[in-house]
């Protein structure tokens, strides 16, 4: 019995489809360009070779001139190739790198090296900068790997992509240990961020203590991202403390979330510096004081009070505040008044700059804009590349920052203390 039923094809895996759709999408110019690219660097090589021996492949030395001394080249001999597999944003290609013995002074031979192709070069840089500018731009390893399979032709690993990014660390600890007496800091805003990491084979939440200073020209600068184990005083202090010891001269103006750590190292190291409390983490803190049902009240009031136009409205509605919740909750009044002038420190400030100096929202800013960009890691491989991958986040322009609203007029003077807390 013949049996006339057919069979439909069995389609492959995703992987498959997509790597046999990206096939189909040629372009002869990339094709001719890349054909092209190991002989551009084999003639490179060559001719740095030839330009030390000053003679080309199979040509006699020249006669040494006695009046020109040095005209000839340096005396050596060729001995060779050597195969070397160079990967580049052209993909990866094997090249013949010629090989040399140079005379020496000594009457010895040394290896000529070429300057071009370093040793034990296996990547370009341009392939570096792309590699380690796809993780910084928020993705993981494996990611990184398929997401680059078609520019390197699948010859990026999630391996070679660590490596690559190992290669950041120096920059960083030139970072860290850059000088900071040429600043022009007026101004710092401090905070923490918790991140996950990998400790001891377990996933651990720790804390980055991040220092953000503004220029007097209004432009804000990552100081400090460093791991001290937690938000303690004593921890805090050994940021400020590294900060002070490489140059960092006293600021005009700081803001901080109100934490009691960075509050008591601050006291010690600058305690007649103003200081302000962010007035977000503040409005955070009252309604944890209130029941859910008098959250949108509280929030009215509070914001009613804190944008107000001048520092004697804002005086009028803080003792309207008070009178009116010691009576509704007075865990919110004394919340309130737990913060004391702290929190209205930016009246002292021109009115252009309130916007600024209120919050410490440049800073969690960058705290949102990292997470995000972690968010396909889920668990850092360590709590040094936690910090370094935030600095990198700013040093290779992933992420920007602008001016801090009102810089025009930084230079100003802060005027005296005009909110009266007598209520």
């Amino acid at each position: 019995m013949t049996n006339s039923s057919t069979k439909l094809p069995v389609l492959g895996s995703d992987a498959e489809i997509g790597v046999g759709l990206l096939n189909e999408w040629f372009d002869p110019i990339e094709a001719c360009l890349r054909d092209r690219v190991r002989e551009l660097i084999q003639t490179m090589i060559e001719s740095e070779l030839e330009a030390v021996l000053s003679r080309p492949r199979y040509a006699r030395r020249p006669k040494a001139d006695p009046e020109n001394y040095g005209a000839c080249g340096v005396a050596g001999h060729r001995h060779g190739h050597r195969s070397r597999s160079l990967l580049g944003t052209f993909g990866r290609v094997e090249i013949a790198v010629p090989r040399a013995r140079l005379d020496t002074s000594e009457g010895k031979t040394t290896e000529w090296k070429s300057k071009a192709l370093r040793a034990y070069q296996r990547r370009t840089k341009q392939a570096d900068s792309l590699i380690a500018g796809a993780y910084l731009a928020g993705t993981n390893t494996r990611r990184v790997r398929r997401a680059l399979a078609a520019v390197f032709g699948g010859a990026v690993s999630k391996d070679t992509v660590s490596r690559v990014w190992r290669k950041v660390k120096a920059d960083w600890d030139a970072w860290n240990a850059r000088p900071l007496a040429e600043e022009p800091i007026v101004r710092l805003i401090l905070d923490g961020t918790v991140v996950r990491v990998r400790l001891d084979r377990k996933a651990t939440s720790i804390v980055l203590l991040v220092v953000l200073g503004v220029r007097e020209d209004g432009q804000k600068v990552l100081l400090a991202v460093k791991n001290m184990g937690g938000e303690t005083s004593q921890a805090w202090r050994a940021v400020l403390d590294d900060l002070v010891k490489r140059g960092l001269r006293q600021p005009e103006f700081l803001i901080v979330d109100g934490g009691t750590g960075l509050e008591q190292a601050l006291a010690a190291l600058w305690g007649d510096v103003p200081t302000q409390r962010c007035t977000v983490h503040k409005h955070r803190n009252l309604l944890a004081h209130a029941p859910p049902r008098l959250h949108d009240e509280v929030s009215a009031d509070y914001n009613d009070m804190i944008y107000a136009a001048s520092p004697a409205e804002i005086e009028q509605r803080r003792r309207a505040f008070l009178r009116k919740w010691r009576l509704k909750c007075k865990a919110v009044a004394d919340s309130l008044e737990e913060a004391g002038d702290r929190l209205f420190t930016f009246t002292r400030l021109p009115p252009s700059q309130w916007k600024s100096a209120r919050t410490t929202n440049a800073i969690e800013r960058l705290h949102e804009e990292f997470k995000r960009r972690i968010k396909t890691q889920t668990v850092l491989p360590s709590a040094e590349t936690a910090a370094m991958l935030f600095w990198a986040l700013l040093a290779s322009g992933q992420i920007t920052m602008r001016k801090v609203d009102g810089w025009q007029s930084l230079t100003q003077k802060l005027a005296d203390k005009p909110i009266d807390l007598a209520a």
